[in-house]
């Protein structure tokens, strides 16, 4: 049976660019959207066209009870999980601290921390040996921003990103005698709709100047490298952060 591989957020970006290869690798895929119901659906339409199965999931992963629904469908459709991609996640409109909001802090950080923290807790109980399963992957999606702190323009999101390196860190030696490896990409400007959200779709022609390579990324450039991590090419590979961001 194909090995089966779950990404959250899956709808555009990173998500469907790593859907798209994961398809032609051969992986069964669980495609996990929140609202973009239309652009989900033509991400399977393109991995159904690779000949591998493909099921889509609507679920808001900061809801305990919807990521539960979740794993119960990749349970009866598939019967096991090999890989999650934690990739959903999003920022908001770009701002100094002070002019934040305590519910804006709440929406960020249960779609990137809380979101990734349930269903890594979910793959563990699918995937450990101590709960007989065959092992698996796990691969965070961060951000060069944890590193950087994003000031002006949305430190929440990187205080965010920067929970994820250190679960990422953390649950790699938690899981690494159980058969599971965690790692996180953190990739830098990538040419995503993700801009748009922070209210400055051209960020990229903005800031690029000051990524050394001189331009933004690529989502697929991003999906190779979650690719590779969750491959056994990466075998020996744990709680690393692999930065995909053009040297910044």
């Amino acid at each position: 049976m194909s090995r089966v591989m779950l990404i959250t957020g899956a709808s555009r970006g990173i998500g469907a660019a790593t859907a798209r290869l994961a398809a032609h690798q051969g992986y069964a895929l669980c495609l996990n959207y929140h609202q973009r119901e239309d652009a989900v659906k033509q991400v399977l339409e393109q991995v159904h066209a690779a000949g591998v199965s493909a099921i889509t999931v609507k679920a808001d992963v900061a809801d305990e009870g919807q990521v539960l629904q979740m794993f119960e469908m990749i349970d009866r459709e598939f019967g096991r999980l090999d890989v999650l991609v934690n990739n959903a996640g999003m920022l908001e409109q770009q701002m100094r601290l002070e002019q934040m909001d305590a519910a804006r802090w709440t929406r960020v950080l249960g779609a990137n921390v809380i979101g990734s923290f349930l269903c890594a807790r979910e793959a563990i109980k699918r995937m450990s040996n101590q709960h007989g399963g065959q092992g698996g992957s796990i691969i965070n999606l961060s951000s060069i921003a944890a590193r950087l702190g994003a000031p002006g323009e949305y430190i929440d999101y990187a205080a965010a990103k920067g929970a994820i390196d250190s679960m990422t860190v953390g649950l790699a030696r938690e899981v690494a005698g159980e058969g599971i490896r965690v790692n996180a990409v953190r990739p830098g400007v990538i040419d995503t709709e993700i801009h748009a959200s922070g209210g400055e779709p051209d960020r990229i022609e903005r800031v690029k100047a000051s990524v050394p390579m001189g331009r933004g990324g690529k989502a697929e450039e991003v999906a190779e490298a979650i690719l590779w991590l969750a491959s056994e090419h990466a075998s020996y590979t744990t709680g690393a952060l692999l930065d995909v961001s053009g040297g910044r």
